[in-house]
């Protein structure tokens, strides 16, 4: 599913024009954005969290080159859904 997809399932559900749920859409995903680059998790009740992780440097090996380089630690942003969310999507997807 993309966002235009989304956009367009949102506007027949609710009968609100394409264009408001798409700035709808997109301001979601800007605020979500500009607060995990600020370092702040997103939660969203009974839908999940956005989260930022640190990810500590490790050593890799170059294959080309058979060396080792390091890779800095680095901050990751991760999705964790929320129990009901799991719990709805196991249901929905045992009939398939």
């Amino acid at each position: 599913m993309t966002k235009a997809d989304i956009v367009g399932a949102i506007s027949k559900s609710t009968g609100i024009d394409r264009a408001s749920v798409l700035a709808a859409v997109e301001g979601f995903m800007t605020e979500v954005m500009k607060s995990m680059n600020n370092g702040e998790n997103v939660y969203l009740r009974g839908f999940g969290s956005f989260v930022v992780k640190k990810r500590a440097a490790k050593a890799a090996r170059h294959i080309k080159n058979e060396t080792t380089i390091i890779i800095p630690e680095r901050y990751v942003p991760t999705f964790k859904p929320s129990q009901y969310f799991s719990e709805n999507l196991r249901k929905g997807m045992e009939g398939k």
